[in-house]
């Protein structure tokens, strides 16, 4: 398995194009270091198999002749040596700005919904109006709720039945709307207004009504709907609202879409930064907290609210449970991405 995977990358490796940019460190910059695998927690542990089918998914649309190579090496190896593919062809490179690790997690909501407005179901789901795509700063979240723009134009993918459920909804990023005849929709991002994201967690801390260890998802949706008038207002402290729009040609068995336009995996997609992590890249990552989690993922998303060399969301997948267990989380510890071997030693300063 070894020498036919060293045979079939040949000398397309040898000569792929060297990272550039990010790879050049300056003073202020990140700091960069190469490891071994053995300096891995738990890297002879995990199921690479998974991580391999999953870096599939995604790694022909990876820009870079050297990712290119590797991505054909992918397709044709044999999952007996998935955990050969990664150690012979990568090294995996620290990458740190001074920051903490920080672990948190994201899922894709299910809401209940219909295609027409009645009943319980009086809260809309926006397509992006044109005139929102022609500015890089539109309306508000209260504007766009409060101001009547929306109004009559056939904006509307459905009607759901939870405003908070919505917004959550739109923290996420994509989701799914049940039918009331068992049919789903499913929604992709669409835009949004370009206004900040800000904090209701962190509004609610200062504000005096929780400590900060106190705060998950599930706190904030329960306190809303206890405190419906104080709620829906203090939702409006996010200015941010994001638009969707209705993604037809992912079945109902696959993830949603990521940042590089294909369906993500539970516990395999992560979001990441991309200004210190290519999309695609496979990513080791080295959770603590009081539920340790050691395990080769791939980045194959973003999040506005993902920034930073070692900071990571980890997509839990459809539901509820997996929007109670991915609100609960935000944990210590680190990731390393894993490189091509000559992209990894060009990332090094020429100093070393």
């Amino acid at each position: 398995m070894t020498e036919t995977l060293r045979r079939g990358l040949g000398a397309a490796l040898l000569t792929a194009a060297l990272f550039s940019g990010a790879g050049a460190q300056s003073e202020t910059g990140p700091s960069l270091r190469i490891l071994e695998f053995t300096e891995l927690s738990d890297w002879d542990l995990d199921n690479h198999v998974e991580a391999l089918r999953v870096f599939r998914e995604t790694c022909m649309d990876m820009d870079g002749a050297d990712w290119q190579s590797l991505c054909a090496m992918a397709q044709n190896a044999d999952d007996s040596g998935a955990r050969a593919f990664f150690e012979l062809f990568f090294r995996p490179v620290l990458i740190e700005d001074g920051k903490e690790g920080l672990f948190t997690g994201y899922f894709e909501p299910e809401l209940n919904g219909a295609r027409q407005r009645g009943g319980r179901f009086q809260y809309p789901v926006y397509r992006m109006p044109p005139e929102a795509r022609q500015s890089s700063t539109w309306l508000s979240r209260r504007d766009i709720l409060t101001s009547g723009v929306m109004d009559g134009r056939g904006l509307e993918i459905a009607w759901v039945d939870d405003p908070v459920e919505l917004f959550f909804l739109q923290i996420q990023g994509s989701g799914r709307i049940k039918l009331q005849d068992g049919s789903v929709i499913r929604l992709g991002y669409g835009g949004a207004n370009g206004h900040p994201y800000r904090s209701i967690g962190q509004e609610m801390v200062r504000r005096g009504i929780y400590n900060l260890h106190q705060v998950s998802a599930g706190v904030i949706q329960n306190w809303v709907r206890r405190n419906p008038g104080p709620g829906m207002e203090l939702l409006m402290h996010n200015p941010s609202y994001v638009f969707f729009r209705e993604v037809r040609k992912v079945p109902s068995n696959r993830g949603p879409l990521g940042a590089m336009n294909r369906s993500i995996t539970p516990m395999r997609s992560i979001a990441v930064d991309p200004a210190y992590t290519p999309l695609g890249a496979p990513v080791w990552i080295e959770k603590n907290g009081q539920t340790k989690m050691r395990r080769l993922m791939i980045a194959q998303d973003t999040g506005s609210a993902i920034k930073g060399a070692q900071r990571a969301d980890i997509f839990f997948g459809p539901g509820d449970e997996a929007g109670r267990q991915a609100g609960q989380l935000r944990d210590p510890g680190r990731m390393m991405v894993l490189m091509p071997i000559q992209r990894a030693y060009a990332m090094l300063p020429d100093d070393l």
